[in-house]
């Protein structure tokens, strides 16, 4: 049996990279999927690769930092599949810059987009989970919202914030059946993930010094995580809420 059969899952970012695979993989186990984002050309591309497998799938203009736009992008989901039982939160912005070297803008920006998106969209979606009776909320975090590491102060804040509000929000709506998680990966191969390594002076170098950083040897991929986030979706971690799991290669274990 499909791991999300009858599911609906609202997915930000869901165009490119991490969000795209999590959208991928969860149509194939079942779940029908609004794929939310500000670019439409990609989200439209994931739809026709959903539907051309035999899935459903709908696109949605969304801008997470925008109230509203929340609102309407998650009603219309409701509209359009009759329920909600599944909210990735994967939008997200960096800067490579130390706090003397950020800017306002890039400050508020990554912050934004990165925690004050993620409490909007968990925020709206809590009435339309309780209505289906309970569901899952997943937040794509970071490693570094549990550790730090230079020329990252506003995404380390960022991330930390994403792993604090998951855990807060995994007490207060436990009671509910809704459960909280927050996955933390180390760098992806995305193209928000590999930012670091195209903007060095020698990327060759660059990626070749991160990868030596982790002990199982590679970057990960976006469908490392999608694995994990269609483990914290499914009935299969009934009993899993409030935790911010690794996913980094063995990075954190030294």
């Amino acid at each position: 049996m499909q791991r999300l059969s009858g599911k609906v899952a609202f997915i930000t970012g869901g165009g490119t990279g991490i969000g795209r695979a999590c959208a991928l993989l969860f149509a194939r186990e079942g779940a029908v999927i609004a794929i939310a984002g500000r670019r439409k050309g990609p989200l439209e591309a994931a739809v026709r690769e959903i539907e051309s497998a035999g899935g459903k799938a709908v696109a949605l203009t969304c801008d997470v930092v925008d109230r509203k736009s929340v609102e309407s992008a998650l009603a219309s989901t409701v509209k359009h599949f009759g329920a909600l039982h599944i909210v990735v939160n994967n939008a997200g912005a960096v800067v490579v810059a130390a706090a003397d070297g950020t800017s306002d803008q890039d400050w508020d920006n990554v912050v934004a987009t990165n925690l004050t998106g993620t409490f909007k969209v968990s925020r709206a979606a809590l009435p339309h989970l309780r209505a289906a009776g309970g569901g899952a909320i997943v937040n794509i975090g970071s490693i570094l919202g549990i550790v730090a590491r230079t020329q990252r102060a506003a995404y380390c804040a960022a991330k930390a914030g994403v792993t604090g509000l998951t855990k807060a929000m995994a007490l207060d709506h436990a009671h509910e059946k809704i459960r909280v998680n927050c996955v933390c990966p180390s760098i992806v191969e995305t193209e928000l993930g590999l930012k670091s390594i195209r903007e060095a002076p020698d990327p060759e170098a660059e990626r070749r010094r991160r990868t030596e950083g982790i002990p199982l040897g590679r970057l990960g991929l976006p469908e490392d995580v999608a694995q994990m986030v269609l483990y914290l979706a499914s009935d299969e971690s009934a009993w899993v809420t409030g935790a911010a799991l690794p996913l980094d290669g063995g990075l954190t274990a030294y």
